[in-house]
């Protein structure tokens, strides 16, 4: 991300972030509502250092000299293995200067731009899904937009309006029932048992993802509620304090369940390197959260795009660095332990 739109971010998101040189969750811990972890902030914090322990096995004797990115996730073919997260809620999260719709069109459109997807937020503003729906459509562009864990028949009432969009893919972030905002603001969320994800599974022919994993047996429970693809994360450390890292727990449920469902992953992830090490410890994508927000509000869907292909340029370098060719190469040995 260049200097300007750091700055300018820095301006925009003045209260609520301060777009510090590492965002590694130290300078904002405890700011949620806001772009901090939840509590001490220690599982924000965690997230990235977890990232940071593990190091690369640097192998350069190989005819490696253009690697290929390109993958297929959620039916859609991809030209990087990195994916926009759902991030929404600017007014009481990230900027009262900048429109959710300008947001959520700067991400949409930029990572189109990108050839890759983008995944979209709800919250307690209805418009925020509304909005999010309507940046898909507009830009004619695959999504993945996140329904929260709400009441039955709400859910049920979102996912018909993705469907009358002819979205493709929808989420539903589970882990979001721990969200401090939304209780404040008086928009109940709830924990889903087996039977209530199955039921929301079964409510379209749309492919559907399930966020906020973080251990084997509930990853195990996902596919028995007939999800398509879970996502390994914790909120980016916002709902639960001193949680362990998603780099920590993703190679066991990786391994559990990475052959029956596509297994993505967030949390702490700041480069292409960083998408290289979760790619190696069992994932099929990455989601890239706080980093693309930020350069939607600095630079919009231009900061956008140029962020996601600055992560793939420097993933294309780590595979040059690794000797691997194509992305079903990276795994654990490419790592040094």
């Amino acid at each position: 991300m260049n200097r300007e739109t750091k700055q300018r971010a820095r301006e925009l998101m003045r209260g609520f972030c301060r777009v510090c040189p590492i965002c590694d969750g130290r300078a904002c811990a405890g700011e949620v509502p806001g772009m901090g972890g939840t509590g001490t902030g220690a599982s924000f914090q965690e997230n990235v250092r977890a990232l940071a322990d593990y190091k690369i096995n640097m192998r350069t004797l190989h005819s490696v000299h253009a690697p290929d990115t390109t993958t297929r996730v959620l039916g859609q073919t991809l030209e990087m293995p990195i994916i926009a997260a759902p991030v929404a809620g600017l007014r009481y999260n990230m900027s009262t200067k900048v429109s959710e719709e300008e947001y959520i069109h700067a991400v949409v459109s930029g990572a189109m731009a990108a050839g890759t997807l983008a995944g979209t937020g709800d919250g307690e503003e209805e418009r925020l899904f509304h909005d999010s729906l309507s940046a898909l459509k507009t830009n004619n562009a695959a999504g993945l937009p996140f329904i929260k864990p709400w009441h039955h028949d709400l859910v049920k009432e979102k996912i018909a309006l993705a469907e009358q969009a002819k979205i493709q893919i929808f989420g539903m972030d589970v882990d979001a029932a721990g969200l401090i905002t939304l209780r404040e603001m008086g928009k109940p969320v709830f924990p889903k048992s087996l039977p209530e994800l199955r039921a929301i599974a079964e409510l379209s022919g749309m492919r559907f993802v399930v966020k906020g994993i973080m251990t084997v047996d509930q990853a195990r429970l996902a596919v028995e509620a007939g999800a398509d693809a879970i996502v390994v994360s914790n909120h980016g450390g916002r709902v639960l304090d001193h949680s362990p890292a998603t780099a920590t727990v993703l190679p066991d449920i990786a391994a559990e369940v990475g052959g029956d469902i596509e297994v993505l992953v967030d949390g702490g992830v700041r480069n292409g390197t960083d998408v290289f090490k979760m790619l190696a410890l069992g994932a099929k994508a990455v989601l890239v959260g706080r980093p693309v927000a930020i350069a939607a509000i600095g630079g919009g869907s231009q900061a956008v795009a140029e962020e996601l292909h600055d992560y793939a340029q420097e993933l294309k370098q780590v595979m040059i660095m690794t000797g691997r060719a194509e992305l079903r190469g990276i795994d654990s040995s490419c790592l040094y332990f």
